[in-house]
């Protein structure tokens, strides 16, 4: 099993976050990349979302993870182990999404936690976890993601909608500026950030020249199960993967002519108009 230290499970039960450098190698990103570059379901699939200043970020979400290359990122047992780890106990895939911000338009995100949505869909606990795999490099310039230091532990806020986002309670947000640490989490391509569903975290408009896109892959836990039918799954029993099948699929994949779509007409990418990175 591909586990964490007992230093990086205080800090991510401290802080909110752990950032994993280089969790995927350069071949392994790359292999994503261009495999999310080329994927025409992607594209058709991908939605925008204004924030509340016009700005549009595209979207593209799923709720079972595959056979593709996308599915053994989220299936891999590297990510999928520490995910049961920090959430004490088995996990399932709640859903993946693909965050595409494009150069000069791509907009900003506000102040949420991802709890403010997936508590309306029949969730009782917090016992969920993200995990942002840094596709292109992740900086200030390019919109990359701002978290609350240890503001999971202020425990769900309400959520009100701002253009086509749903933010945190501006009056506590604002409280917690002043209180806890903003980071801006900078990331190079492979690198993974961890974050608790309760964790406050936003981004800014990418005004820069180069694309900030990110695979985000969403865990509950199976004691968790959602006790009501949402756009999201149930509890689905999760087969991880080893760590070789990204590179074995994702080598495949472009070795394949016919070019399948590795999802299936009308059965899947859900997309929820408050989802949100």
């Amino acid at each position: 099993m591909s586990l964490l230290n007992k230093l990086q499970e205080e800090e991510f039960l401290d802080q909110g976050y752990l950032i994993l450098p280089q969790l995927y190698d350069q071949e392994e990103i790359e292999l994503l990349k261009q495999s999310a570059v080329f994927d025409k379901d992607l594209e058709k699939q991908s939605v925008s979302r204004l924030d509340g200043n016009g700005k549009t970020v595209r979207l593209a979400l799923w709720n079972h993870p595959g056979d593709g290359i996308y599915g053994m990122f989220a299936r891999c047992n590297k990510l999928v182990d520490k995910m049961e780890q920090l959430l004490d106990g088995e996990v399932y895939h709640y859903h993946s999404k693909m965050i595409l911000k494009d150069p000069k338009v791509g907009g900003a995100w506000e102040w949420h936690q991802d709890y403010g949505y997936w508590y309306n869909f029949g969730c009782l606990q917090p016992l969920m976890a993200s995990a942002m795999i840094a596709v292109d490099e992740a900086t200030k310039e390019n919109g990359c993601l701002q978290v609350l230091q240890g503001s999971h532990k202020l425990g769900r806020l309400d959520h009100t909608q701002t253009g086509d986002q749903a933010g945190a309670d501006k009056e506590r947000v604002d409280v917690a500026l002043h209180r806890l640490k903003k980071i801006h989490v900078e990331l190079k391509p492979g690198d993974t950030l961890i974050f608790h569903c309760n964790l406050l975290h936003r981004s800014d408009q990418n005004l820069s020249t180069k694309a900030r896109w990110a695979l985000i892959c969403c865990y509950n836990a199976a004691i968790n199960d959602p006790y009501k039918e949402s756009i999201h799954p149930n509890y689905t029993p999760l087969i991880k993967m080893p760590d070789s099948a990204i590179k074995e699929v994702g080598i495949r994949r472009f070795a394949d002519s016919g070019n399948v779509s590795w999802m299936k007409k009308n059965q899947d990418r859900n997309i929820q108009k408050n989802e949100r990175v």
